[in-house]
Protein backbone atom coordinates (compact mmCIF):
# COMPACT_ATOMS: atom_id res chain seq x y z
CA UNK A 1 0.00 0.00 0.00
CA UNK A 2 1.33 3.43 -0.93
CA UNK A 3 1.65 6.01 1.84
CA UNK A 4 -0.76 8.31 0.06
CA UNK A 5 -3.42 5.58 0.02
CA UNK A 6 -2.67 4.62 3.64
CA UNK A 7 -3.38 8.18 4.80
CA UNK A 8 -6.45 8.53 2.56
CA UNK A 9 -8.06 5.23 3.57
CA UNK A 10 -9.14 6.30 7.11
CA UNK A 11 -10.89 9.35 5.63
CA UNK A 12 -12.62 7.18 3.04
CA UNK A 13 -13.81 4.77 5.74
CA UNK A 14 -15.02 7.66 7.91
CA UNK A 15 -16.97 9.11 4.97
CA UNK A 16 -18.92 5.90 4.27
CA UNK A 17 -21.66 6.38 6.92
CA UNK A 18 -22.16 9.99 5.80
CA UNK A 19 -22.44 9.02 2.13
CA UNK A 20 -24.87 6.20 2.92
CA UNK A 21 -27.08 8.56 4.95
CA UNK A 22 -26.96 11.17 2.19
CA UNK A 23 -27.91 8.62 -0.48
CA UNK A 24 -30.85 7.46 1.64
CA UNK A 25 -32.13 11.00 2.21
CA UNK A 26 -35.60 11.65 0.79
CA UNK A 27 -36.61 14.52 -1.46
CA UNK A 28 -38.53 16.08 1.46
CA UNK A 29 -35.24 16.64 3.26
CA UNK A 30 -34.21 19.10 0.54
CA UNK A 31 -37.60 20.85 0.30
CA UNK A 32 -36.91 23.84 2.56
CA UNK A 33 -34.12 25.69 4.34
CA UNK A 34 -35.17 24.18 7.66
CA UNK A 35 -35.19 20.66 6.23
CA UNK A 36 -31.75 21.13 4.66
CA UNK A 37 -30.32 22.49 7.94
CA UNK A 38 -31.82 19.52 9.79
CA UNK A 39 -30.25 17.10 7.30
CA UNK A 40 -26.88 18.84 7.61
CA UNK A 41 -27.16 18.70 11.39
CA UNK A 42 -27.74 14.95 11.31
CA UNK A 43 -24.96 14.41 8.76
CA UNK A 44 -22.45 16.33 10.88
CA UNK A 45 -23.43 14.18 13.86
CA UNK A 46 -22.84 11.02 11.82
CA UNK A 47 -19.53 12.41 10.56
CA UNK A 48 -18.42 13.30 14.10
CA UNK A 49 -19.01 9.79 15.41
CA UNK A 50 -17.48 8.15 12.34
CA UNK A 51 -14.36 10.33 12.48
CA UNK A 52 -14.02 9.76 16.21
CA UNK A 53 -14.24 5.96 15.89
CA UNK A 54 -11.78 5.79 12.98
CA UNK A 55 -9.40 8.10 14.85
CA UNK A 56 -9.64 5.82 17.90
CA UNK A 57 -8.90 2.76 15.75
CA UNK A 58 -5.69 4.42 14.51
CA UNK A 59 -4.47 4.86 18.09
CA UNK A 60 -3.81 1.12 18.47
CA UNK A 61 0.03 1.47 18.38
CA UNK A 62 0.58 -2.11 17.25
CA UNK A 63 4.23 -2.43 16.11
CA UNK A 64 4.32 -2.62 12.32
CA UNK A 65 0.84 -1.16 11.82
CA UNK A 66 2.47 2.24 11.34
CA UNK A 67 4.78 1.22 8.49
CA UNK A 68 2.39 1.83 5.54
CA UNK A 69 1.86 5.36 6.89
CA UNK A 70 5.59 6.12 7.01
CA UNK A 71 5.99 5.54 10.74
CA UNK A 72 4.06 6.20 13.92
CA UNK A 73 4.56 9.97 13.86
CA UNK A 74 3.00 10.12 10.39
CA UNK A 75 0.19 7.75 11.38
CA UNK A 76 -0.63 9.87 14.40
CA UNK A 77 -0.65 13.02 12.30
CA UNK A 78 -3.62 11.50 10.46
CA UNK A 79 -5.07 10.38 13.81
CA UNK A 80 -4.87 13.97 15.10
CA UNK A 81 -6.44 15.42 11.94
CA UNK A 82 -9.33 12.96 12.17
CA UNK A 83 -9.85 13.94 15.81
CA UNK A 84 -9.80 17.65 14.96
CA UNK A 85 -12.32 17.11 12.16
CA UNK A 86 -14.53 15.13 14.58
CA UNK A 87 -14.46 18.03 17.03
CA UNK A 88 -15.52 20.55 14.39
CA UNK A 89 -18.33 18.24 13.24
CA UNK A 90 -19.63 17.66 16.76
CA UNK A 91 -19.64 21.41 17.43
CA UNK A 92 -21.54 22.07 14.20
CA UNK A 93 -24.07 19.28 14.89
CA UNK A 94 -26.23 20.98 17.60
CA UNK A 95 -25.84 24.41 16.00
CA UNK A 96 -27.27 23.24 12.69
CA UNK A 97 -30.11 21.35 14.37
CA UNK A 98 -30.95 24.41 16.44
CA UNK A 99 -30.94 26.66 13.36
CA UNK A 100 -33.24 24.17 11.66
CA UNK A 101 -35.68 24.29 14.58
CA UNK A 102 -35.45 28.09 14.68
CA UNK A 103 -37.20 28.23 11.33
CA UNK A 104 -40.29 27.06 13.28
CA UNK A 105 -39.80 29.02 16.52
CA UNK A 106 -37.17 30.17 18.98
CA UNK A 107 -38.70 27.93 21.65
CA UNK A 108 -38.17 24.91 19.41
CA UNK A 109 -34.55 25.96 18.85
CA UNK A 110 -33.97 26.21 22.60
CA UNK A 111 -35.53 22.80 23.24
CA UNK A 112 -33.18 21.33 20.64
CA UNK A 113 -30.18 22.46 22.68
CA UNK A 114 -31.36 22.03 26.29
CA UNK A 115 -32.01 18.50 27.62
CA UNK A 116 -35.33 18.18 29.45
CA UNK A 117 -35.08 16.21 32.69
CA UNK A 118 -33.70 12.67 32.37
CA UNK A 119 -33.48 12.82 28.59
CA UNK A 120 -30.50 10.47 28.24
CA UNK A 121 -30.53 10.71 24.47
CA UNK A 122 -29.74 14.43 24.75
CA UNK A 123 -27.53 14.21 27.84
CA UNK A 124 -25.34 11.54 26.25
CA UNK A 125 -24.78 13.81 23.27
CA UNK A 126 -23.73 16.74 25.44
CA UNK A 127 -21.47 14.48 27.52
CA UNK A 128 -19.76 13.33 24.32
CA UNK A 129 -19.37 16.91 23.07
CA UNK A 130 -17.91 18.22 26.35
CA UNK A 131 -15.56 15.25 26.71
CA UNK A 132 -14.27 15.83 23.17
CA UNK A 133 -13.68 19.51 23.84
CA UNK A 134 -11.72 18.75 27.01
CA UNK A 135 -9.47 16.04 25.60
CA UNK A 136 -8.99 17.44 22.08
CA UNK A 137 -8.64 21.18 22.71
CA UNK A 138 -5.14 20.91 24.28
CA UNK A 139 -3.92 19.32 21.04
CA UNK A 140 -4.41 22.59 19.16
CA UNK A 141 -1.41 24.91 18.92
CA UNK A 142 -3.60 27.83 20.05
CA UNK A 143 -3.44 26.49 23.63
CA UNK A 144 0.35 26.10 23.63
CA UNK A 145 2.40 22.98 24.24
CA UNK A 146 0.61 20.76 26.79
CA UNK A 147 2.46 18.82 29.48
CA UNK A 148 2.94 15.29 28.15
CA UNK A 149 1.52 13.24 31.01
CA UNK A 150 -1.45 15.59 31.50
CA UNK A 151 -2.18 15.32 27.79
CA UNK A 152 -2.09 11.51 28.00
CA UNK A 153 -4.49 11.46 30.96
CA UNK A 154 -6.89 13.87 29.27
CA UNK A 155 -6.97 11.60 26.23
CA UNK A 156 -8.58 8.91 28.36
CA UNK A 157 -11.73 11.00 28.18
CA UNK A 158 -11.94 9.82 24.58
CA UNK A 159 -13.57 6.61 25.89
CA UNK A 160 -16.32 8.71 27.52
CA UNK A 161 -16.77 10.70 24.33
CA UNK A 162 -17.10 7.54 22.21
CA UNK A 163 -19.53 5.93 24.66
CA UNK A 164 -21.68 9.08 24.88
CA UNK A 165 -21.71 9.50 21.11
CA UNK A 166 -22.73 5.88 20.54
CA UNK A 167 -25.57 6.09 23.09
CA UNK A 168 -26.74 9.38 21.57
CA UNK A 169 -26.67 7.91 18.07
CA UNK A 170 -28.53 4.70 18.89
CA UNK A 171 -31.23 6.53 20.87
CA UNK A 172 -31.84 9.27 18.31
CA UNK A 173 -30.63 7.83 14.99
CA UNK A 174 -33.12 8.31 12.17
CA UNK A 175 -30.87 8.89 9.16
CA UNK A 176 -29.95 5.22 8.71
CA UNK A 177 -32.20 2.15 8.80
CA UNK A 178 -31.93 0.32 12.12
CA UNK A 179 -30.13 -2.79 10.84
CA UNK A 180 -27.73 -0.75 8.73
CA UNK A 181 -27.04 1.60 11.63
CA UNK A 182 -26.23 -1.30 13.95
CA UNK A 183 -23.97 -2.86 11.32
CA UNK A 184 -21.98 0.27 10.46
CA UNK A 185 -21.53 1.52 14.01
CA UNK A 186 -20.91 -2.00 15.28
CA UNK A 187 -18.00 -2.53 12.90
CA UNK A 188 -16.43 0.87 13.57
CA UNK A 189 -16.95 0.56 17.34
CA UNK A 190 -15.40 -2.94 17.28
CA UNK A 191 -12.30 -1.55 15.51
CA UNK A 192 -12.00 1.25 18.07
CA UNK A 193 -12.53 -1.18 20.96
CA UNK A 194 -9.87 -3.54 19.58
CA UNK A 195 -7.40 -0.64 19.43
CA UNK A 196 -8.17 0.36 23.03
CA UNK A 197 -7.96 -3.28 24.18
CA UNK A 198 -4.52 -3.67 22.61
CA UNK A 199 -3.31 -0.34 23.94
CA UNK A 200 -4.36 -0.77 27.56
CA UNK A 201 -4.61 -4.55 28.06
CA UNK A 202 -2.83 -6.83 25.62
CA UNK A 203 0.20 -4.62 24.87
CA UNK A 204 1.01 -4.49 28.58
CA UNK A 205 0.98 -8.27 28.75
CA UNK A 206 2.22 -9.41 25.36
CA UNK A 207 3.59 -6.29 23.68
CA UNK A 208 6.24 -5.21 26.17
CA UNK A 209 9.68 -6.71 26.64
CA UNK A 210 11.50 -6.65 29.96
CA UNK A 211 15.09 -5.41 29.99
CA UNK A 212 17.61 -4.61 32.68
CA UNK A 213 19.95 -1.62 32.62
CA UNK A 214 23.40 -3.14 32.14
CA UNK A 215 25.38 0.09 31.78
CA UNK A 216 24.81 3.83 31.90
CA UNK A 217 27.19 5.84 29.69
CA UNK A 218 27.38 9.65 29.87
CA UNK A 219 28.48 11.06 26.50
CA UNK A 220 27.51 14.59 27.65
CA UNK A 221 26.52 16.28 30.89
CA UNK A 222 22.80 16.16 30.04
CA UNK A 223 22.67 12.88 28.12
CA UNK A 224 22.81 9.25 29.13
CA UNK A 225 23.04 6.26 26.82
CA UNK A 226 21.51 3.20 28.41
CA UNK A 227 22.77 -0.26 27.46
CA UNK A 228 19.98 -2.75 28.09
CA UNK A 229 20.05 -6.54 28.38
CA UNK A 230 16.89 -8.59 27.78
CA UNK A 231 15.37 -10.77 30.49
CA UNK A 232 14.20 -13.22 27.83
CA UNK A 233 13.28 -12.08 24.31
CA UNK A 234 15.19 -9.39 22.42
CA UNK A 235 13.63 -6.63 20.36
CA UNK A 236 13.86 -6.97 16.59
CA UNK A 237 14.23 -3.57 14.94
CA UNK A 238 15.73 -1.58 12.09
CA UNK A 239 18.17 1.30 12.34
CA UNK A 240 16.42 4.60 13.01
CA UNK A 241 13.36 3.16 14.74
CA UNK A 242 12.18 4.15 18.21
CA UNK A 243 10.49 2.53 21.19
CA UNK A 244 8.46 3.46 24.22
CA UNK A 245 10.49 2.95 27.39
CA UNK A 246 9.05 2.76 30.91
CA UNK A 247 11.56 2.66 33.81
CA UNK A 248 10.79 0.66 36.96
CA UNK A 249 13.32 2.21 39.33
CA UNK A 250 11.54 3.54 42.43
CA UNK A 251 14.54 5.68 43.29
CA UNK A 252 13.85 7.94 40.32
CA UNK A 253 12.60 11.42 41.19
CA UNK A 254 9.96 11.23 38.44
CA UNK A 255 8.71 9.02 35.66
CA UNK A 256 8.33 5.68 37.45
CA UNK A 257 6.45 3.31 35.08
CA UNK A 258 5.74 6.24 32.72
CA UNK A 259 6.35 5.45 29.08
CA UNK A 260 8.10 7.91 26.79
CA UNK A 261 9.33 7.59 23.18
CA UNK A 262 13.09 7.33 22.61
CA UNK A 263 15.04 6.57 19.45
CA UNK A 264 17.28 3.51 19.45
CA UNK A 265 20.93 4.42 19.05
CA UNK A 266 22.16 0.83 18.74
CA UNK A 267 22.74 -1.09 15.54
CA UNK A 268 20.22 -3.88 14.88
CA UNK A 269 22.88 -6.58 15.25
CA UNK A 270 24.17 -5.49 18.65
CA UNK A 271 23.64 -7.77 21.61
CA UNK A 272 22.69 -4.87 23.88
CA UNK A 273 19.89 -2.42 23.16
CA UNK A 274 21.19 1.14 23.38
CA UNK A 275 19.03 4.21 23.90
CA UNK A 276 20.36 7.78 24.16
CA UNK A 277 18.20 10.06 26.34
CA UNK A 278 18.61 13.82 26.72
CA UNK A 279 17.38 15.83 29.70
CA UNK A 280 14.32 17.50 28.15
CA UNK A 281 11.68 17.15 30.88
CA UNK A 282 10.92 15.74 34.32
CA UNK A 283 11.01 12.08 33.29
CA UNK A 284 14.03 12.33 30.99
CA UNK A 285 15.82 14.40 33.64
CA UNK A 286 15.13 11.79 36.31
CA UNK A 287 16.28 8.91 34.12
CA UNK A 288 19.72 10.49 33.94
CA UNK A 289 20.30 8.97 37.40
CA UNK A 290 18.81 5.51 36.75
CA UNK A 291 20.76 2.78 38.50
CA UNK A 292 22.38 -0.15 36.67
CA UNK A 293 20.40 -3.28 37.39
CA UNK A 294 17.06 -1.45 37.20
CA UNK A 295 14.26 -2.92 35.14
CA UNK A 296 12.79 -1.13 32.14
CA UNK A 297 10.06 -2.25 29.78
CA UNK A 298 10.19 -1.68 26.05
CA UNK A 299 7.32 -1.51 23.57
CA UNK A 300 7.88 -1.29 19.85
CA UNK A 301 9.63 -0.85 17.52
CA UNK A 302 7.99 2.00 15.65
CA UNK A 303 8.98 4.30 12.84
CA UNK A 304 9.90 4.04 9.20
CA UNK A 305 12.62 6.65 8.95
CA UNK A 306 15.25 4.92 6.81
CA UNK A 307 14.62 2.64 3.80
CA UNK A 308 13.67 -0.90 4.80
CA UNK A 309 15.72 -2.27 1.91
CA UNK A 310 19.24 -1.50 0.72
CA UNK A 311 19.37 1.26 -1.84
CA UNK A 312 22.14 2.84 -3.87
CA UNK A 313 20.30 6.17 -3.83
CA UNK A 314 22.56 8.99 -2.53
CA UNK A 315 21.39 10.48 0.76
CA UNK A 316 21.62 13.73 2.71
CA UNK A 317 21.31 13.50 6.49
CA UNK A 318 20.54 16.63 8.53
CA UNK A 319 20.58 16.22 12.30
CA UNK A 320 20.28 18.60 15.22
CA UNK A 321 21.07 17.94 18.89
CA UNK A 322 19.76 14.62 20.19
CA UNK A 323 18.25 14.12 16.72
CA UNK A 324 21.58 12.52 15.87
CA UNK A 325 20.46 9.23 17.46
CA UNK A 326 18.75 7.58 14.44
CA UNK A 327 21.74 8.47 12.27
CA UNK A 328 24.13 7.17 14.93
CA UNK A 329 22.29 3.85 15.02
CA UNK A 330 22.40 3.47 11.25
CA UNK A 331 26.04 4.52 11.05
CA UNK A 332 26.95 1.97 13.73
CA UNK A 333 25.09 -0.65 11.70
CA UNK A 334 26.89 0.26 8.47
CA UNK A 335 30.27 0.11 10.18
CA UNK A 336 29.51 -3.19 11.93
CA UNK A 337 28.34 -4.85 8.69
CA UNK A 338 31.12 -3.24 6.62
CA UNK A 339 28.72 -1.60 4.20
CA UNK A 340 29.34 1.49 2.10
CA UNK A 341 26.87 4.32 1.62
CA UNK A 342 26.87 7.51 -0.43
CA UNK A 343 25.62 9.79 2.34
CA UNK A 344 26.47 13.25 3.66
CA UNK A 345 25.65 14.06 7.29
CA UNK A 346 25.29 17.71 8.30
CA UNK A 347 25.21 17.78 12.11
CA UNK A 348 23.84 21.11 13.37
CA UNK A 349 24.66 22.17 16.93
CA UNK A 350 25.27 25.40 18.81
CA UNK A 351 28.95 24.69 19.46
CA UNK A 352 31.45 21.85 19.85
CA UNK A 353 30.36 21.18 23.43
CA UNK A 354 26.88 20.26 22.20
CA UNK A 355 28.08 17.99 19.40
CA UNK A 356 27.00 14.74 21.05
CA UNK A 357 28.94 11.61 20.06
CA UNK A 358 31.16 13.73 17.77
CA UNK A 359 34.31 11.65 18.37
CA UNK A 360 32.48 8.40 17.67
CA UNK A 361 30.81 9.91 14.61
CA UNK A 362 34.19 10.90 13.19
CA UNK A 363 35.57 7.41 13.87
CA UNK A 364 32.55 5.75 12.26
CA UNK A 365 32.72 8.08 9.25
CA UNK A 366 36.26 6.87 8.64
CA UNK A 367 35.03 3.25 8.65
CA UNK A 368 32.13 3.64 6.19
CA UNK A 369 33.23 4.13 2.54
CA UNK A 370 31.35 6.89 0.76
CA UNK A 371 30.19 8.57 3.96
CA UNK A 372 31.08 12.16 4.87
CA UNK A 373 30.51 14.14 8.08
CA UNK A 374 30.18 17.93 8.32
CA UNK A 375 29.50 19.75 11.57
CA UNK A 376 27.55 23.01 11.42
CA UNK A 377 28.02 25.32 14.42
CA UNK A 378 25.32 27.96 14.85
CA UNK A 379 27.61 30.29 16.80
CA UNK A 380 29.95 30.44 13.82
CA UNK A 381 27.87 29.83 10.67
CA UNK A 382 24.53 31.14 11.86
CA UNK A 383 21.31 29.34 10.85
CA UNK A 384 21.59 26.52 8.35
CA UNK A 385 21.47 27.84 4.80
CA UNK A 386 21.31 26.58 1.24
CA UNK A 387 24.76 28.11 0.69
CA UNK A 388 26.22 26.01 3.51
CA UNK A 389 24.66 22.86 2.10
CA UNK A 390 25.86 23.66 -1.42
CA UNK A 391 29.41 24.23 -0.14
CA UNK A 392 29.65 20.95 1.76
CA UNK A 393 27.32 18.86 -0.41
CA UNK A 394 27.18 20.39 -3.90
CA UNK A 395 24.66 17.84 -5.21
CA UNK A 396 22.29 18.03 -2.23
CA UNK A 397 19.34 18.82 -4.50
CA UNK A 398 19.61 15.37 -6.14
CA UNK A 399 19.81 13.44 -2.85
CA UNK A 400 17.06 11.91 -0.74
CA UNK A 401 17.02 13.91 2.49
CA UNK A 402 16.50 12.63 6.05
CA UNK A 403 16.00 15.20 8.80
CA UNK A 404 15.72 14.71 12.56
CA UNK A 405 16.10 17.36 15.24
CA UNK A 406 14.32 20.23 16.98
CA UNK A 407 11.25 21.63 15.22
CA UNK A 408 12.91 24.95 14.21
CA UNK A 409 15.77 23.11 12.47
CA UNK A 410 13.39 20.62 10.90
CA UNK A 411 11.19 23.36 9.45
CA UNK A 412 14.17 25.41 8.26
CA UNK A 413 15.89 22.46 6.61
CA UNK A 414 12.69 21.35 4.90
CA UNK A 415 12.05 24.90 3.66
CA UNK A 416 15.60 25.18 2.28
CA UNK A 417 15.31 21.89 0.44
CA UNK A 418 11.89 22.65 -1.04
CA UNK A 419 12.99 26.10 -2.25
CA UNK A 420 16.07 24.51 -3.81
CA UNK A 421 13.87 22.18 -5.84
CA UNK A 422 13.96 18.96 -3.84
CA UNK A 423 10.72 17.06 -4.36
CA UNK A 424 8.51 16.83 -1.27
CA UNK A 425 8.45 13.03 -1.41
CA UNK A 426 12.25 13.03 -1.32
CA UNK A 427 12.27 14.61 2.15
CA UNK A 428 11.80 12.31 5.15
CA UNK A 429 11.43 13.77 8.64
CA UNK A 430 11.08 12.34 12.12
CA UNK A 431 9.49 14.46 14.83
CA UNK A 432 8.17 13.48 18.24
CA UNK A 433 5.09 15.58 18.89
CA UNK A 434 2.86 14.13 21.66
CA UNK A 435 3.52 10.49 20.97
Amino acid sequence: MSRRLAHALPWIVAAIPVMVALLLASAAEFASAGAILNLLGRLTGIAALSLLLVSAALACRVPGFDLPFGGLTKLWATHHRLGAAALFMVLAHPVLLSLSAATASLDAAALTLVPAGADWAMWSGWIALLAMVVFLAPSFAFFGEPEYQRWRWLHRLSALAVLGALVHTFLLARSLPSALSVGIWGVLAAAALAAVAWRFVFSRRAGRLRYTVAEVARPANNIVELSLRPFEHSLKFSAGQFVYLAPYDRQLAAGYAEEHPYTLSSAPGERALRIAIKDLGDASRAIQSIAPGSEVRIEGPYGDFFPRHDSAEPELWIAGGIGITPFLGRLRHLAATQQSLDARLVYCVQDQARAHFSEELEALAAQVPGFDLTQHFFFREGPLSAEFLATHCPDFVSRRAYICGPDPLLERARSILLRAGVARDQIVTEEFTLL
